[in-house]
């Protein structure tokens, strides 16, 4: 059955990292298109919404490649400078990519509230793209007021993060609670291993990956690995997070809605 993997990353194809870097993913941990759709194949996953990340910075090159090559499988969120031409936005969107990514943890506001933010966000807006957001802790809840003004459909990466000592009404994942139960918007069940302090089976996760659940429904959930799992001090493997499903979502359907469905319909995929 088809299945998409709506988080992962392409490193170490050859192309240069941007200067003045913010990390630098250890070659242990990067990962090539190729090697990525090896990851997929066996995994039994169809398709996959590549994500652009700090290394490469607004050099777009690899992204649009491995999107040129994936035979319809690929999909891309790109990072973009704030002065973008609308020209090259329509590009990057006949290309295949689908929407662009913030950064709060790393920029905080900054991306929101540069000079020719708004203009980029309008023009976002048109595409139809989604405004995808990396935060965490209460990150979210100091962007609201920009968000909101964006107009955009929002997408949070990692269901935003949160502290999980600290409860379902922490600021942060309440804004994220928040935004699910408008009907707009999209979180992503990923990356329970940059959240959990317990380790695997990451039993700690699963109250916030609940709530997520019933504020954003099926419908507007989608899965992601964070492949090639950067920015971690242990190993993690595809498989553990991926087992992580199978107790979120009993259900069949459900699953095939988060898998398939869901980002089918978001992202375009065939």
């Amino acid at each position: 059955m088809p299945a998409a993997d709506c988080h992962a990353h392409i490193f170490g194809t050859g192309h240069p990292f941007a200067p003045n870097l913010v990390y630098a993913p250890h070659p242990t941990q990067c990962g090539t298109a190729a090697q990525f759709r090896a990851v997929l194949d066996a995994h039994g996953f169809t398709h996959g919404l590549l994500v652009a990340a700090q290394p490469y910075m607004y050099d777009n090159t690899c992204l649009l490649q491995a999107i040129a090559d994936s035979g319809g499988r690929f999909k891309g969120i790109a990072l973009v400078r704030a002065d973008a031409s609308a020209h090259e936005l329509r590009d990057f969107a006949e290309r295949g990519i689908v929407g662009l990514r913030f950064n709060l943890s790393s920029f905080g506001l900054r991306e929101l509230t540069e000079p020719g933010a708004d203009h980029l966000l309008a023009q976002a807006r048109e595409l139809g793209w989604f405004l995808q957001i990396h935060c965490e802790h209460n990150e979210l809840a100091a962007a609201m007021l920009y968000l909101r003004r964006a107009r955009m459909r929002i997408m949070v990466d990692h269901f935003g993060r949160p502290d999980p000592t600290r409860g379902l009404d922490q600021p942060g994942f309440a804004a994220l609670l928040e935004l699910g139960r408008s009907g707009e918007h999209v979180v992503k069940l990923s990356g329970p291993f940059r959240s959990s302090r317990q380790g695997y089976p990451f039993h700690d996760i699963d109250p916030y990956v609940a709530a997520c659940l019933e504020a954003f429904t099926p419908a507007r959930c989608v899965w992601g690995s964070d492949w090639p799992f950067v920015r971690v001090d242990e190993r993690i493997d595809y498989g553990p997070p991926l087992s992580c499903l199978a107790r979120w979502l009993p259900d069949a359907a459900d699953r095939h809605r988060v898998l398939w469905e869901t980002p089918s319909r978001l992202f375009g995929f065939d």
